[in-house]
């Protein structure tokens, strides 16, 4: 795994630094233009999630290698209220903001692995991976 870079979430134009700094380690992972933009979209959602939930939080990307494989792996962390029911989070239609309650689960579909963890009151931690086809 490469040693990454990281970016802080404090406003909505992290959430664009995010978006360029995700499709800037896509490339150089080797991602197809398709997987960039699915990568990107997710960073984008868990992101804007982080800010909007928790106000802020910070975006760790990686390229990492499997073997011959190599991929992105971004981990989306917050210290906010944390998630209470992350079943019931995944799915579509369920929101406790204003969206359209799409973000996590649009956002798992989107990469290859999906790793939730969140404690209520302690934070929320997303790890995702796409792999280069």
């Amino acid at each position: 795994m490469s040693a990454g870079r990281e970016t802080a979430i404090a406003g909505s134009a992290d959430v664009v630094a995010v978006r360029r700094l995700v499709r800037s380690a896509a490339i150089e992972a080797g991602l197809s233009l398709i997987d960039q933009t699915k990568i990107i979209t997710a960073a984008s959602e868990l992101a804007r999630n982080a800010l909007v939930y928790a106000g802020r939080g910070e975006v760790r990307v990686h390229v990492v290698e499997n073997g011959p494989k190599r991929g992105l792996k971004l981990v989306v962390s917050d210290h906010g209220p944390g998630i209470a029911d992350v079943e019931r989070a995944l799915t579509d239609g369920w929101t406790t903001g204003t969206g359209l309650g799409l973000g996590l689960g649009g956002s798992r579909r989107l990469v290859d692995e999906f790793d939730l963890l969140s404690e209520p009151g302690r934070g929320t931690t997303v790890t995702v991976t796409k792999w280069a086809r």
